[in-house]
């Protein structure tokens, strides 16, 4: 049964959704669901979770499933075929978890949601969100059932096309980059299953990512990527731009998926009642795996806002996560946008281009600055 109010209403049941309401339920809060997919999805881009992310989950107690489910990699490397071009290593970093997590995120969130469900929260599905009001002394979000829920606040976490951000009158400015992307996942032999190499060959870009199951994860820029791509695809991507060492085959397609790149941040984050959380407050290149990690840190940054605002009625803490927040989110697109333009550079310049990183890239300040910068890890 949908309930007629509640602390806060959450809209959106991902990753970044669920971070929010067991972060709330920590606290003691009030938190419906709601989520117009009848269930979870299985199929995902985002599997990689950084240092700096597990730190922050580890505060509503879901980074040693998440740990003891994934697969835990200690390098990166920019690559050109087999050469190491950057080495990057998260073995120094001053953190608890110094490694890059591969999990996919459908795993992600079945622990997140469990971990709501152990505090007595739920997920209210199939149910979207067709109307808002706000006053000075709440909200009410409408579903398409015609139920109303009144709350206190409502945050927006149902992705880059939010309902609640257009309904809020938010504004997500930005561009849409002419690149195609095509992402496979692949069962394949002869890979390292040691490190994510990205792959800068003279071909174009290739992502190669393990995952725990003993696949891996191919993301390459294409002029047209398939709708549904083969093995055959996939081997033309891997011999192209992959590694020469051990000649690797692919032996079997699993899933693939196709996209383009917008990079977006929105106006603000907060409208009144209305906050802003994950894609749909930011979105941007994949390139460095950041995109769900910089959700999941706005999540459990505004579920401790939110509770200090219904806790206290002071709302400080909310003008900060909207500020902050929105100012790491430029970061991080600007990151991701250096490293894509780089992947993608002319093809003529694509030699140059590797042999100046071949030189910088023996430089341990490189090294040492690239691995913070993609774990989050500040100056401490």
């Amino acid at each position: 049964m949908t309930p007629k109010q509640a602390d806060v209403v959450v809209v959106g049941a991902g990753p970044v959704g669920l971070a929010v309401a067991v972060g709330l339920r920590l606290h003691g809060h009030s938190v419906a669901v709601v989520d117009k997919q009848a269930e979870g999805s299985n199929t995902s881009r985002a599997s990689v979770i950084h240092a700096r992310t597990l730190e922050m989950l580890d505060r509503i107690g879901v980074t040693k499933r998440l740990v003891e489910l994934g697969l835990e990699l200690q390098d990166f490397a920019i690559r050109d075929g087999d050469r190491r071009l950057v080495p990057v290593s998260f073995r120094d970093l001053p953190t608890d978890y110094p490694f890059t997590l591969m999990i996919p995120q459908w795993q992600t969130e079945q622990i997140l949601l469990e971990r709501l469900e152990e505090l007595g929260g739920t997920v209210l599905r199939p149910y979207a969100a067709t109307g808002l009001t706000q006053s000075a002394d709440g909200a009410e979000v409408t579903l398409d059932s015609g139920d109303v829920i009144k709350a206190q606040y409502v945050v927006a976490a149902d992705g880059m096309n939010s309902t609640i951000r257009e309904l809020a009158g938010l504004k997500m400015p930005g561009n849409t980059l002419q690149l195609s992307f095509s992402l496979v996942d692949v069962r394949a032999e002869g890979l390292p299953a040691e490190e994510v190499s990205l792959s800068f060959a003279t071909a174009g870009l290739l992502v190669i990512a393990p995952l725990p199951d003993g696949s891996f994860r191919l993301v390459a820029s294409v002029d047209k990527a398939p709708e549904d791509p083969d093995v055959a695809y996939a081997q033309r991507l891997l011999t192209a731009r992959g590694p020469k060492k051990n000649s690797p085959k692919v032996t079997e397609v699993i899933w693939g998926s196709r996209f383009r790149i917008h990079e977006r941040v929105a106006d603000t984050y907060r409208d009144g009642r209305v906050l802003l959380a994950g894609d749909a407050a930011h979105t941007h290149s994949p390139a460095g795996g950041q995109g769900m990690n910089l959700g999941l840190r706005d999540a459990i940054t505004l579920a401790d806002a939110l509770s200090t605002a219904l806790n206290q009625g002071n709302e400080s803490e909310l003008d900060t996560y909207a500020t902050n927040s929105r100012a790491e989110a430029i970061r991080v697109v600007g990151l991701a946008h250096r490293l894509t333009r780089l992947a993608n550079v002319p093809r003529p310049v694509r030699p140059l281009r590797n042999a100046v990183l071949g030189l910088a890239g023996k430089l341990r300040k490189t090294q040492g600055g690239l691995a913070k910068q993609l774990a989050a890890i500040p100056e401490r």
